[in-house]
Order: C-alpha cells, then structure tokens, then sequence
C-alpha cells in the first residue's frame, strides 16, 4: 500500500501503563509493517514493561517532558513516514492509513488528526477547547496560516519535516512548536478530522488547562519574537519613541517659551527612553537579518531530503 516506506509509529509515554497495550495492538492491527517505538519519560508505573511484552520498541528519556521526548524521537529513529500519537489511547488508530495515504498522494509533510469528540462532554473540557481555539486564531493570524486543531497530539510527518525540525520546547508546548515550523517554511500540510475519544479507566491525564494554556501562549510570544524580529521588536520601538515624545513635550515647550530647561529629570528621562527605542529598532534590523539567514539554512536543511511519494518516483 505504501510501496517500499519505512513507517515508524512513535508514542511519548509517561505513566500510561493502563493503556499503551492496547494502543500498541491498534496501531499494530492498523499499519501491520510498522515498527512501533514507545518513548518513555521515567514512567513510575509498569509502561515500559507493557510495551514491551506487546513487542514494541522501547527507549528510555531521562528529561522530563513531553518537548524532551519529541526532541529524542526525532534525533533515534530512522524512518520515511514518521505518525506520532499519544499513549493515553484518546485517538483513533483506524485513521492512521488515511492519514498517511494523504501524505504520500499529496505531497505533504505533515497531516494532522483533528479532533472529533465523542459526544461525551468530559472528552475535551471547556478549558482546554476554548483555550485551543484562541491559541489556534493567534497562530493562524501570526503565522499567516489555517489549522482547525493545532494542539492535536497526532501528527504524520515527512522524513524532511522531522529531520529539519530544531526542537526547542521542553513540555507540553510541543505541538505549537511542531504546527509553527510548518508555517514558517510554507510546508505542504493537510488535516483529517479523527474521533477523539475519553480516556479509559485509570487512565490520568497529565494536562491542566491554566498551566498548560500559560506556557504555550508563553511560548507563541517567544516564537513571534524569533520568528517576526522585524515587526516585534519594531513595535515595542515605537511604543518607547511614542513615551519619550509624551515626556519630552512640556519640556521642549517649557525650552521654546522660556529659553530654559525646568525640569531637566524629564528631559534626561524623555532622552533616556527615545535612546532605548533607538536600541530596539536597531536591534530589530539586527535580528531580522539573522532570522532571514538561520530561515535559509533551516530551508536548505529542508531540501536536502526527497519528498515522500508512493513507490519509488524517478
């Protein structure tokens, strides 16, 4: 079906003993000539273990965090068609074919599983769906992109996405980073809407809304900074200039109407704030040009690898 590709199925994992089995034997049914790796993030629990006796691969990651895991993933396995998906057994392994059919058909270099709830309100809680949403407006807006589900743990990436990503995130934020790489260098995408079901049983997510929300908002400020130098640090120059006038006014008309300088702690201070709006202007040219050339290298790293197709194209 999908001619002589490697296809490698990659799942973090952090205590998801109660499930990853049963992941593990879906995933098998689903795409038979795949090999299965679990990625375990120091597991308290028998994960490793349960991965194993169900034949999977397993691999051992000492820094804590989900951004640590992909990091690892991406750097040990060796593969033309990599699907990551979590180990919490919420998605929906039948969609793996799908998804990876649109890959390789299309040309892409990444797909991902949007998700479907179940109809079941403790699916997806209120929190976490308004909080993706927003999240997933100020990146479209940003970044000059569409995605319905950006947060989506289940993904299908080319070899040349996975191999040109420079994994920077540590937690959770992982999945932000992953969606604004593909923005940045214009990649092919797709989505595939994919139920999205509860967790099981004694399964316990490790998410929470507030913390999590926190630190990816956290970190789409500090990719826009990286990502839109130019732009960012342009307005926070105008903001300082548009202070120093504010302050500088009643002293340049104080200089104009008496010939002399009253309140010279204004003065040293409207100074003061238009040379560090002087600074971030500067340094905003700077870093534009720096983000331009580590954006080539980054797309030149890109290139180098061949765009994924059924059987072997000539």
């Amino acid at each position: 079906m999908y001619g002589d590709k490697k296809i490698a199925v990659v799942i973090p994992c952090y205590n998801e003993a109660a499930t990853i089995g049963k992941v593990i034997r879906d995933f098998r049914i689903h795409l038979p000539n795949a090999e299965i790796y679990v990625f375990d993030n120091n597991s308290a629990d028998l994960t490793s273990e349960v991965a194993e006796r169900e034949g999977a691969i397993v691999r051992h990651v000492g820094h804590r965090g989900k951004g640590n895991v992909v990091r690892r993933m991406f750097a040990d396995v060796n593969a033309d068609i990599y699907l990551m998906v979590d180990g919490d057994d919420t998605y929906d392994a039948s969609a793996a074919p799908s998804m990876i059919k649109q890959l390789l058909d299309e040309h892409l270099d990444m797909v991902v599983g949007t998700r479907i709830e179940n109809g079941d309100e403790n699916t997806y809680r209120p929190g976490h769906r308004l909080g993706n949403k927003m999240l997933t407006g100020a990146v479209s807006t940003i970044f000059k992109g569409s995605f319905s589900d950006m947060l989506s743990g289940y993904r299908v990436f080319s070899r040349r996405y996975v191999k040109s990503f420079p994994c920077q995130s540590h937690g959770f934020e992982i999945e932000t980073e992953l969606t604004i790489h593909a923005l940045e260098l214009r990649m092919c995408i797709g989505e595939i809407p994919t139920a999205y079901g509860e967790r099981p049983e004694g399964s316990i997510s490790k998410l929470s809304t507030y913390k999590d929300g926190i630190k990816i908002l956290k970190t789409i400020i500090q990719l826009y900074a990286y990502e839109r130098p130019l732009l960012f640090y342009t307005v926070i120059a105008a903001f300082l200039a548009l202070m120093s006038l504010l302050i500088g006014a009643p002293v340049v008309a104080d200089f104009v109407e008496m010939g002399i300088v009253p309140k010279l702690p204004s003065a040293i201070a409207a100074a003061s704030v238009m040379v560090m709006a002087m600074l971030c202007l500067g340094c905003a040219i700077i870093s534009h040009l720096i983000t331009v050339c580590r954006r080539e290298a980054k797309y030149l790293s890109y290139l180098s690898y061949q765009c994924e197709s059924k059987g072997n194209e000539k």
